[in-house]
């Protein structure tokens, strides 16, 4: 690409860039598009509003990665009356070519006569390299001296871009550490379908990443970075830190930010009273005592189905392999039989006694599930692990809130409208590993992992005092 050309001016001073094409809008057009954005509207509509075309308001946004550039966020404070404005430029630039002196115009503008000076000394330089004075040309220099640009801190600094890259784009290992690519997905720079595959990754998220650093790091000041700075190199183009296709590895995969969609349950009416989640003893609720398990089922294409289970203090979550049974391929029912995609009453009360009957017994005290058809043979489970299961009320997910939190992470591996047989017992507990190893604020940034395993250690530790004192 050719570079513009460069002109000095009759003074001698350096030479200066051509401001190139006057731009489409001012600040305030800008200042008002991204209020309009702040409202809820889309690119369209907020540039109708701001005065401009739909396709302007939607390169503006893009070119942003949905984040309002600094200074014209719904926070930032407006333009200080200290600094000319473009219609004071407009009008220094007429009453000028109207052979005005530079009191004359400082008298008419209320300005001091240094300030129209200097305005006339360091933005009066024109494409040509004349010294005409132009309100376009002014306000494209003055927008360029504000911008005080810096080098990202991601962009100086190898290690810290390496630590931060590792952590939301690294490769999901098995247990023994075999690695698991997953499925192969092309980079469009938009947000992921609905329906299709999602990059997989360790997938910490960008306040994850930066929380951690202060456990990892506790004395290396130069290994600090807010959440914010992370999504800007990720979503703002031309930050050069790091590659936008990175967004990938977000949890969402939004290549920019969007409002989140909701949801909502039907109830069902098999669930008896005295085993609502309104029975469930008080101890559940403030997450002191361990042993109290929340879970669901998230559903793929063709009925396929993946059991979760999350514990509530430490948030360690364990996934239920729910293969489809002999027959389903072909479509063969057999009337008042199991169902055939797996993720029926018993196909889910296996997996559960499976999986959960490998725990101690201190860790299996409680079940809370929405009242789904997959947990008619409760009673049974109850009987086979010990473990008491108690149920939602209708289209109440919130209820269940660390295991509809853990859901969403979890659709980072597992899209919505993906064929979720396909996955065995082995990949199931790859993503485990890599859900289970990432921080969590609530946990003041450590893992679930680690929090179970300080978890058993303290108790552990407090039963063999125990034993020690009863001996004595």
């Amino acid at each position: 690409m050719k570079k513009p050309k460069r002109h000095s001016d009759r003074s001698g001073r350096a030479p200066l860039r051509s401001p190139g094409r006057p731009p489409v809008a001012q600040r305030e057009e800008r200042r008002r598009f991204w209020a309009a954005i702040a409202t809820g509207q889309t690119s369209e509509d907020a540039a109708s509003l701001a005065g401009v075309s739909p396709a302007v308001g939607t390169r503006w946004f893009r070119e942003a990665g949905g984040m309002p550039p600094a200074g014209f966020s719904s926070s930032a404070k407006p333009p200080s009356g200290r600094y000319l404005q473009f219609a004071e430029r407009e009008e220094i630039a007429l009453l000028r070519a109207q052979g005005h002196g530079v009191r004359e115009i400082a008298r008419r503008l209320e300005r001091t006569a240094s300030t129209i000076s200097r305005e006339l000394r360091r933005n009066a330089a024109t494409r040509g390299g004349g010294l005409e004075y132009r309100a376009t040309t002014a306000q494209w220099h003055a927008d360029r001296s504000a911008r005080r640009p810096k080098p990202a801190k991601l962009a100086v600094n190898p290690a810290l871009r390496q630590y931060v890259q590792d952590r939301l784009a690294g490769t999901v290992v098995t247990p023994d550490g075999a690695a698991v690519h997953g499925p192969a997905v092309t980079w469009k720079g938009r947000r992921h379908g609905r329906r299709q595959d999602r990059r997989w990754a360790t997938a910490w998220s960008p306040e994850q990443i930066a929380r951690r650093l202060r456990l990892d790091y506790p004395e290396d000041q130069t290994m600090r970075i807010s959440h914010e700075a992370i999504y800007q190199a990720l979503f703002i183009q031309g930050r050069g830190a790091l590659r936008r296709d990175l967004t990938a590895c977000l949890r969402s995969g939004r290549a920019l930010r969007v409002p989140r969609a909701r949801t909502r349950r039907r109830g069902k009416s098999f669930i008896a009273p005295e085993i609502m989640i309104s029975q469930r003893p008080a101890a559940v609720a403030d997450r002191a005592v361990p042993g109290h398990w929340e879970g669901d089922l998230i559903i793929g294409l063709g009925g396929s189905a993946i059991g979760t289970l999350v514990e509530r203090t430490t948030r360690f979550t364990l996934l239920l392999h729910l293969p489809p049974m002999p027959g389903h391929a072909s479509g063969q029912r057999v009337k008042n039989g199991p169902a055939l995609a797996g993720h029926g009453a018993e196909a889910v009360r296996d997996a559960i006694t499976r999986t959960i009957t490998t725990l101690p017994e201190h860790l299996r005290q409680s079940l809370t599930w929405d009242q789904g058809a997959e947990m008619a043979q409760h009673a049974h489970l109850r009987i086979a692990t010990g473990i008491q299961v108690y149920f939602c009320d209708p289209h109440s997910p919130w209820q269940r809130g660390t295991n509809e939190n853990t859901n969403g992470l979890l659709r980072q591996y597992f899209p919505k409208g993906t064929d979720l047989s396909v996955h065995d017992a082995d990949v199931l507990a790859a993503v485990a590993l890599a859900l289970n190893a990432r921080p969590r604020k609530t946990l003041g940034w450590k893992t679930p992992a680690e929090a179970l395993d300080e978890l058993l250690r303290t108790i552990h530790t407090g039963r063999q005092t125990a034993g020690v004192a009863t001996t004595a």
